[in-house]
């Protein structure tokens, strides 16, 4: 399988870049800065270098081309304003939707929050206008009849060692999940195809990463 990983230089998608080079699968990594080609190249990815805030659906698209799945878990990242929030992580999603379409491709999961569905729709707070560019790409990715799309909703990451172990389901307290069982969720979602047009909760807890997946 090819997945493309938007977003390819992130915590979490460099570590579903090991994963799925271990498990046999190419990657593709598209990332905004040149610099960072190196590091998705050591993971076992191939990178593609494209702007999302500056580019095109086309420009995304070849970027995509050829990819069985593509993973979004791009985001505006920590220090980022309230704008960039509505650009990367709401648009971005859209334009990598966009982009999907355009390619030919129908497999996408989403990497978005836990708790995105109770922001304040009237706040400026930045964390608050995050959770509503969450959720307003998710709504738009649901949208999408086309799309074979996963939801994954983590709760507060950390960068504590895997436990392979988690709980998954609807309206779950935003407890700590590790970037690395993320990772592992996002790699079993891909491979099992169980989540198909399915949205769900991510915490650390006692089912086995396989299990949870395939139980959804």
């Amino acid at each position: 399988m090819k997945v493309a990983i938007v977003g390819g230089h992130g915590q979490i998608a460099l570590r579903l870049t090991q994963l799925l080079h271990a498990h046999q699968h190419e990657v593709v990594g598209l990332i905004r800065n040149p610099d960072h080609q190196g590091d998705v190249r050591a993971h076992g990815g191939e990178p593609w270098v494209v702007d999302l805030e500056r580019s095109h659906t086309g420009e995304v698209a070849m970027g995509l081309s050829g990819a069985d799945a593509i993973v979004f878990a791009a985001g505006a990242g920590p220090g980022s304003g309230a704008a960039r929030k509505i650009t990367m992580d709401r648009d971005g999603a859209v334009l990598t939707a966009d982009a999907a379409r355009l390619a030919g491709i129908k497999r996408l999961v989403i990497v978005s929050s836990i708790n995105a569905d109770r922001h304040d729709g009237e706040s400026d707070d930045v964390f608050q206008v995050y959770l509503r560019a969450k959720a307003e790409a998710d709504d738009e990715i649901r949208a999408r009849a086309d799309l074979e799309y996963t939801i994954v909703r983590p709760g507060s990451l950390t960068n504590d060692a895997g436990t392979g172990h988690v709980t998954v389901g609807q309206g779950l307290d935003a407890s700590p999940v590790t970037r690395d069982d993320v990772a592992l969720v996002l790699r079993e979602a891909l491979e099992q195809r169980a989540a198909i047009r399915m949205q769900f909760d991510l915490v650390n807890g006692d089912t086995p990463v396989g299990e949870a997946v395939a139980s959804l």
